[in-house]
């Protein structure tokens, strides 16, 4: 909220999300940082809407599992995919709002809309591409097994 002041700008948030926005000095005690004052939503997140700030423009795709309302960005040839998905794994279903088959349902969605050669870009760890995933990642290999 301080940074939104400071900069005036908008705060964008997916509304399955909204539940961790309700709980939000928990949140912060939960992951030890200091809470200052609650942002207000500006905008609300579509899943597959186009969203544009200046000249840069990109698509949020919805993948929750990790947590309820996890939005992956497209950004041309750049995917932002958070905690989702990760080189060689996937992320965390066990802290408060993850979701096993939630999360599995997100990365079959993920193989079918983002491109094999796009750069993912992940929360942790190093970039890697859906194709290297689809080939190496045992999370994701054991999942098309079980669905083909």
């Amino acid at each position: 909220s301080a940074l939104q002041k400071q900069w005036d700008i908008p705060f964008y948030l997916h509304k399955d999300e909204s539940e961790v926005l309700d709980t939000y000095e928990e949140t912060c005690r939960l992951f030890n940082v200091t809470a200052g004052e609650k942002p207000a939503v500006d905008f609300w997140i579509e899943d597959e809407s186009l969203l544009t700030f200046g000249n840069l423009s990109f698509t949020p795709l919805f993948t929750p599992g990790h947590t309820p309302g996890g939005t992956t960005y497209i950004i041309e040839d750049h995917v932002f995919v958070g905690d989702t998905l990760f080189r060689g794994s996937v992320g965390r279903t066990d802290l408060p709002g993850g979701d096993w088959t939630t999360l599995e349902e997100s990365l079959l969605k993920m193989m079918e809309k983002i491109a094999p050669e796009h750069v993912l870009h992940s929360g942790h760890g190093p970039d890697t591409t859906m194709d290297v995933e689809r080939m190496e990642n045992p999370f994701l290999f054991s999942l098309i097994n079980r669905v083909n």
